[in-house]
């Protein structure tokens, strides 16, 4: 085929870099390995419960790999942990605002949590239908006062 550049013709104007995994990454992924430790499981045995590979436990403990909220979810269940447990020890990682990100995250993913069970979702449903905004900030309200 004439004036199409083989594989090995072709140059690179920049050189290939290793991707850093990220430190909340890294940082779920040694909680992984220390949960699963702690309670002597092996990545193939974890691997199985999750239906996935020991290799992909591997990336996932070297935060080579992020792991989703699905997977997430499952991985903490499968070690008898709550998601929050991969988060804890997490600093703030913006330290110009002095923002706790991983907190913030932490407290969503187990609002999301709460939110999928059967109170929480009908809770979330019947507000969605409420369209007077001034209903749906009193009931806010009472919420929060019977949750004090």
């Amino acid at each position: 085929m004439a004036g199409i550049a083989s594989p090995s013709s072709i140059q690179r104007s920049e050189p290939v870099r290793k991707k850093i995994p990220n430190p909340i990454d890294k940082h779920v992924g040694e909680r992984l390995r220390s949960r699963r430790r702690m309670i002597s499981m092996s990545q193939e045995k974890l691997g199985e419960k999750l239906g996935i590979t020991f290799q992909q436990i591997q990336k996932y403990e070297n935060g080579t790999n992020r792991m989703g909220a699905s997977r997430l979810q499952q991985t903490a269940s499968a070690l008898g942990v709550s998601i929050a447990f991969f988060f804890e020890g997490v600093q703030g990682i913006n330290p110009v605002t002095g923002d706790d990100m991983a907190a913030e995250l932490v407290n969503t993913l187990e609002l999301l949590n709460t939110l999928q069970k059967g109170d929480g979702m009908a809770l979330a449903k019947a507000f969605t239908r409420i369209s007077d905004p001034t209903i749906r900030r009193r009931i806010v309200q009472l919420v929060e006062a019977l949750g004090a």
